[in-house]
């Protein structure tokens, strides 16, 4: 049975809370405007910058924040990155029973090739697919439909991410949605999105993953 599994980049293979948050408040404070508290820094990893910086700065300042955002993020926000534990692991024993990996990412595809490139992963994930520097396929529905497009044959798909919007993206590309509690979603916000089952740590995901042979 040929089955692609695809990978969410931030909460799931990697904690990037760090890099972010920092590259935001570097963003913020170039534009004179306020920090927001930790919790809502912990909200913005996963949903695109294009949906979280206007609530910060405004619409007409977003690209513009984005922009600084970048500057930082490209210069070290980027290793700031840290896989999670036995991550390296769970990706090698689901590439070994025959799955082909990718990962699908609201990160620009540019900084993530590079991220997971690495810290080792690239070796296990065949293509990394994620948004245009200007935002196009930002969103995890549409950039789901464009992977799968490249990438036909397929008989089983599934989708592993930590946030609503990567389980509401593989529901709508008629993909099997699992979600992951050990990133930024809640089991809640997973379960309520449509997830079919949510994995508690990357340990795990060999077992829940494989159950796509069944």
């Amino acid at each position: 049975m040929s089955v692609h599994i695809y990978f969410d980049l931030d909460g799931t293979l990697t904690d990037p809370y760090e890099g972010i948050s920092k590259c935001i408040l570097y963003a913020l404070d170039e534009l004179g405007i306020a920090h927001p508290s930790d919790e809502y820094l912990h909200s913005c990893i996963g949903p695109p910058l294009y949906d979280t910086f206007p609530e910060m700065v405004g619409k007409e300042r977003t690209l513009r924040a984005i922009d600084l955002y970048r500057e930082r993020f490209v210069d070290v926000g980027w290793q700031e990155n840290k896989p999670y534990e036995g991550i390296l692991d769970a990706l090698e024993t689901i590439s070994a029973a025959g799955c082909t990996l990718f990962v699908a990412t609201s990160k620009p595809r540019v900084h993530a090739g590079r991220i997971v490139q690495h810290f080792g992963m690239g070796q296990y994930i065949e293509q990394v697919y994620g948004c245009e520097l200007d935002g196009t396929r930002s969103k995890k529905t549409e950039l789901l439909k464009y992977a799968i497009a490249k990438n036909s044959g397929a008989e089983r798909r599934t989708m592993v991410g930590d946030r609503k919007h990567d389980v509401v993206g593989a529901i709508e590309n008629g993909m099997r949605p699992i979600g992951v509690s050990y990133g930024y979603g809640s089991v809640e916000e997973l379960s309520s999105a449509g997830a079919t089952d949510i994995v508690s740590t990357p340990g795990s995901l060999p077992e829940i993953v494989l159950k796509d042979f069944a």
